[in-house]
């Protein structure tokens, strides 16, 4: 038995498409070849700092204006733009939890996260901090000890309703 094909019937600009963690590997590569920082990125793009990085990293669509635009920011190929609108599969690879950054936020809520809840529940009721309606924030704070991270999660509250 002999098969044939036939050559797909594609336009010749047509690029293979790219995952979105093929996409944010491209992005941190085109980031350090340009010299742009995140801060700079999410101004061009209006969008907050977080947001913008995380969409970058895969964890947020961009709509086709902001990913146009990061894609000309950052010399990215139409492959690339177009994963940065599709819809991510959320979450992390558990491999990434064993980087010395991650791990400590996983750490932090380890040991925090009881005492989080137990405290939302007192002042909020029986419910939950959204984060789908949610905005985080990042911020260097001086002291004298060593400069101090702050981290802001601004997440609506939830109740649950019986």
């Amino acid at each position: 038995m002999t098969l044939t094909t036939t050559p797909a019937s594609a336009p010749a600009t047509t690029t293979p498409p790219v995952t979105k963690a093929e996409a944010a590997a491209l992005v941190r590569a085109a980031r350090t070849r340009t010299g742009l920082g995140w801060a700079e990125i999410a101004d061009r793009l209006g969008a907050p700092l977080v947001w913008t990085t995380a969409a970058l990293l895969g964890q947020h669509p961009m709509t086709a204006e902001q990913a146009r635009l990061a894609g000309e920011l950052l010399g990215l190929d139409e492959s690339v733009v177009t994963a940065l609108q599709d819809q991510p599969y959320r979450g992390s690879d558990p491999a990434l939890a064993s980087d010395p950054t991650i791990y400590r936020f996983h750490e932090a809520l380890s040991v925090y996260g009881p005492a989080l809840k137990e405290l939302i529940h007192e002042e909020f009721g029986d419910g939950i901090m959204s984060a789908i309606n949610f905005k985080v924030d990042i911020a260097r704070r001086p002291d004298p000890d060593g400069d101090r991270v702050v981290v802001t999660f601004d997440g609506k509250f939830l109740d649950y309703r019986w």
